[in-house]
């Protein structure tokens, strides 16, 4: 067995404190230390520096800013990826920007759907691309939060990815949906799924329960958060079971080839 087809992979579902950078980044790089030789990559949850804020203007970084470089040292001195969102500024515009971050290269990717009802559309940019990433062997897809309830952007067309991220800021109220669309997502794309929502509670008095969790592509979760605490989990993947379980079952060759324009 290649040692490129294991993947360990921790969930961090943080208590994030709003809007101070200093206090969470300090706690992202307390929990990476903690993991050092023990995960390949910690996933954080939806502007996980900041919480959902509708304050760009006054948290906003580029990609070179002290954000993303204080997670590339992390990176670097732990030997481990992170995957997360910040808030980020390109020109005159805002966005919810994605980030996978490992010891020698980052890559970005812009949340497509802007949650409407927070009124997230009225301060940041929607994104328009997709990537896949290729780590440890697995290629590895990205989506922010409100991005889950739309399939067809979470389409995974002839395999281009075995892991799927989903990283969140989703409130308590709402986890029947959150769980549910996690598992449909697992199933339907034959991938594994990992979903990372914060816990605590927010500066608008919004409460989350994290169910953060892990899911294989038959939808069997196999590692989960503690509900409604800060908690960390690791699991080990094998992207070998995921290849027999396509091969045997293989759904995806029959898939519809949609096309987003």
């Amino acid at each position: 067995m290649s040692k490129e087809s294991k993947l360990r992979i921790s969930l961090f579902q943080m208590d994030i404190s709003w809007e101070d950078k200093a206090q969470n980044l300090n706690k992202v790089e307390a929990c990476a230390r903690s993991l050092k030789g023990k995960t390949d990559l910690l996933v954080l949850p939806e502007m996980f520096s900041t919480g959902f804020s509708m304050s760009p203007e006054t948290l906003a970084e580029t990609n070179e800013g002290p954000t993303i470089s204080r997670l590339k040292k992390i990176s670097s001195e732990c030997n481990l990826a992170l995957a997360g969102s910040f808030i980020a500024q390109s020109g005159e515009n805002y966005f919810n920007r994605g980030f996978f971050v490992t010891t020698d290269q980052t890559h970005f990717m812009d949340k497509k759907h802007l949650f409407r009802m927070g009124e997230e559309a009225k301060h940041y940019t929607a994104g328009s691309d997709q990537k896949v990433i290729t780590y440890k062997g697995f290629n590895i897809s990205l989506y922010i939060c409100y991005d889950l309830r739309f399939p067809v952007w979470s389409s995974n067309y002839n395999n281009k990815y075995d892991l799927a991220l989903y990283v969140a800021c989703w409130p308590e109220q709402r986890r029947i949906a959150w769980n549910t669309l996690l598992d449909a997502r697992a199933i339907e794309n034959s991938a594994y799924v990992c979903g990372v929502n914060r816990s605590g509670t927010d500066a608008m008095n919004l409460k989350y329960s994290g169910d953060s969790k892990l899911i294989d592509p038959k939808g069997s979760v196999l590692a989960a958060c503690q509900k409604s605490i800060e908690d960390v989990v690791t699991y080990e993947l094998d992207l070998y079971t995921l290849e027999e379980y396509r091969r045997k079952f293989p759904v995806w060759k029959d898939a519809d080839d949609f096309r987003i324009l």
